[in-house]
């Protein structure tokens, strides 16, 4: 018997944190690289874990936010402290994807389209990259679902 301490087992991820990790990696790829969206969408679907993934929703995120990415930095810059073009790579696509949700996807709520954002900074960007996230993408929120986030902050009265 091992004296090892007891480990957690890793969790296998959501199908819709699947599909936004890779959406992630492609939106890296195509703000590096400028590739093409279908070139970049190929390359993701060739990866393992891309069948256990939410295939229609990595759809609505690579692809809107590669053909949204104007509309959306212009929504980020109101909120981040530099040219959107100056940040890292990492938290300019997290960023890209939380805006996203939060202006299309109305079934996430925009509280789990914020932690879902500040997970994948926290898991693929730098040290406090994910503080930033959160901050930047809860000022969006107020913007982009103001009577969703002003109800919750009544509710917290």
């Amino acid at each position: 018997m091992s004296d090892a301490p007891a480990r957690k087992k890793a969790r296998a991820p959501s199908a819709r944190r699947g599909a936004r990790e890779l959406a992630l990696q492609g939106l890296y790829e195509w703000l590096i690289g400028g590739a093409d969206a279908g070139v970049i969408d190929a390359h993701m679907r060739e990866q393992d874990g891309f069948a256990k993934c939410d295939a229609a929703h990595f759809d609505a995120l690579l692809h809107g936010c590669i053909a949204e990415a104007a509309a959306i930095d212009a929504v980020l810059a109101k909120h981040v402290d530099r040219k959107t073009t100056e940040l890292s790579p990492i938290e300019h696509g997290v960023l890209m994807i939380g805006a996203y949700e939060l202006k299309h996807c109305v079934d996430v709520p925009y509280k789990v389209a914020i932690n879902e954002a500040v997970e994948l900074a926290k898991n693929f960007g730098g040290t406090d990259g994910h503080k930033y996230v959160n901050g930047v993408l809860d000022k969006a929120a107020a913007e982009l679902r103001p009577a969703e986030v002003d109800a919750a902050r009544a509710a917290r009265r």
